[in-house]
């Protein structure tokens, strides 16, 4: 693993943690962006919680790495219509209102955190 490597996934690992921990302390904030379509809007918060943060942890060892990584980026495709629906429908994050080019911005955000996670997903050498 390169240098760069290390300090990507050294940077991954927390993101991720504390991203998925905060869908439990802030749960409202990730149900008002959920498309009015999808059922269960607090179940499926507390449900990608937990999954933001089992991949976090996940990346943390080589043998689960490769599948954590790619559990990411299911992910970032699954919530990516929250995202849209935050964007198209104003919806303030946490409270706070963004800009439009900050809703918008987060989406081409989605595609750098997949490519992230991508990163980790080759096969561990010896």
């Amino acid at each position: 693993m390169t240098t760069l490597d290390k300090v990507l996934l050294g940077l991954l690992i927390p993101f991720w943690i504390v991203a998925g921990a905060n869908h439990f302390l802030s749960p409202d904030a990730y149900a008002a962006m959920m498309p009015a379509a999808l059922p269960w809007p607090y179940g499926l918060v507390y449900a990608s919680g937990v999954a933001e943060i089992a991949g976090g942890l996940g990346l943390i060892h080589p043998r689960t790495r490769r599948l954590a990584a790619w559990g990411l980026i299911a992910l970032l495709v699954a919530v990516f219509p929250a995202n849209i629906n935050m964007a198209i429908n104003d919806i303030p994050l946490a409270g706070r209102d963004l800009p439009a080019w900050a809703r918008w911005g987060r989406l081409p955000l989605q595609l750098v955190m997949v490519a992230w996670a991508y990163r980790f997903t080759r096969p561990v050498r010896a």
